[in-house]
């Protein structure tokens, strides 16, 4: 039988290992004491983040023969970028700096996502009430889909301001009248998929849903954690039942606040010609 190539046979071992990890530690668990959950959790934590190069999927750019009724108008894009909040427990003398404008307690995640649902790049440990263009500078490199909270400029194409743009709006009817709408509605349908990536990472790990009792850096690995989990799951299972809760918009429990997570990075002509 021929042999697999090396690079080949070493993606698999590390994936053979993570489910191996991860289902021994299971099957012992009941019987463990405090101290040992907790460092066999710590274990299967640092096994899946060794995985980041693995299973983090690489942005592959929309061709121009695309027939994806959502992502053929936008040529050359890598996916969607946006930031969510998410809740964590922080020592009182820290509360100030991870409180958002509606007073919860969180960090931010940038996240940048496939058309396909896969998670790209995460960036986590930003304060809550950080909003400029710093998390941007550290991750941007190519064109994403972005909100009307952002500005355009290189690298990022954001929708017509002052037009119809959320998907709601579409969904009752209403059809496009003026070629802005007609881009608005374009980019709302396929920028959506970030939107829906954040609502089911948090259907699917509870812990993310609500501030654990684990440090900042803990919590941190926890939700890159989560997403490559995202991303293995989505690779290996054909039907996501998880993914049916979520139907075609967001259960309420899971809708980002509407803060603004970056909203001032710097302008550039690079789109006005």
């Amino acid at each position: 039988m021929a042999r697999l190539p090396l690079i080949v046979q070493s993606v698999r071992r590390k994936r053979i290992g993570l489910a191996l990890t991860i289902w021994l530690q299971l099957c012992t668990v009941a019987s463990w004491s405090g101290e040992t959950v907790s460092r066999s959790f710590h274990n299967v934590l640092n096994a899946v983040i060794r995985l980041q190069d693995v299973i983090f999927k690489k942005a592959e750019p929309i061709t121009a023969n695309s027939t994806d009724p959502r992502w053929k108008w936008f040529k050359n894009c890598l996916g969607a970028l946006d930031g969510t909040h998410i809740k964590i427990r922080v020592p009182t003398v820290d509360k100030p700096r991870y409180r958002t404008r509606k007073g919860n307690i969180a960090t931010n995640m940038l996240g940048v996502c496939t058309p396909d649902m896969h998670f790209v790049y995460a960036l986590l440990g930003w304060k809550g009430s950080i909003a400029d263009g710093r998390v941007l500078r550290d991750a941007i490199s190519c064109y994403y889909l972005v909100d009307a909270g952002y500005t355009n400029c290189e690298g990022f194409l954001a929708p017509f301001r002052g037009q119809r743009y959320h998907l709601n709006e579409w969904r009752q009817g209403y059809q496009p009248s003026t070629p802005e709408e007609f881009f608005n509605m374009k980019h709302a349908s396929a920028r959506n998929v970030i939107e829906r990536c954040f609502g089911l990472l948090k259907l699917r790990w509870g812990i993310l849903r609500s501030p654990s009792f684990y440090p900042v850096r803990v919590h941190n690995r926890i939700i890159i954690a989560c997403c490559l989990l995202h991303n293995f799951i989505r690779t290996y299972m054909s039907l996501d039942p998880i993914e049916a809760e979520l139907g075609e918009g967001l259960p309420s429990n899971v809708i980002d606040d509407d803060d603004p997570n970056i909203v001032n990075i710097h302008p550039s002509d690079a789109w006005a010609t």
